[in-house]
C-alpha cells in the first residue's frame, strides 16, 4: 500500500475511493482469511466493522480506513506467498 498523508484531502479520497471498492462479500472473504491466519481480535473486529460500512466510507474515520486497507494488503500479500 503506498504512504498516504491522512491531512491531505487527495489521500482521503483516494483511499476512500479504495475502501468503497469492495463489497460485504469481498469483506467477508478477508474475514475468513484473517480467522485462518488468527490475525487477532482487534483486527477481527475492525473488519467485521468493514464489512458493515461496505461502500460507505465516508462514515469511517481515516485512520480506521488506513487501518482496514493496510490488513487487506497483508492479507493479499500473505497469500501471494
Amino acid at each position: 500500500m503506498s504512504k498516504y498523508d491522512l491531512n491531505d484531502p487527495t489521500d482521503l479520497d483516494i483511499m476512500r475511493g479504495q475502501f468503497n471498492m469492495y463489497s460485504a462479500d469481498d469483506w467477508q472473504e478477508y474475514i475468513d482469511i484473517a480467522e485462518e491466519r488468527q490475525l487477532g481480535y482487534k483486527n477481527m473486529n475492525i473488519l467485521k466493522t468493514a464489512q458493515r460500512k461496505a461502500g460507505i466510507a465516508k462514515f469511517l474515520s481515516p485512520k480506521v480506513i488506513h487501518w482496514v486497507l493496510s490488513l487487506v494488503d497483508q492479507l493479499d500479500m500473505d497469500e501471494e506467498e
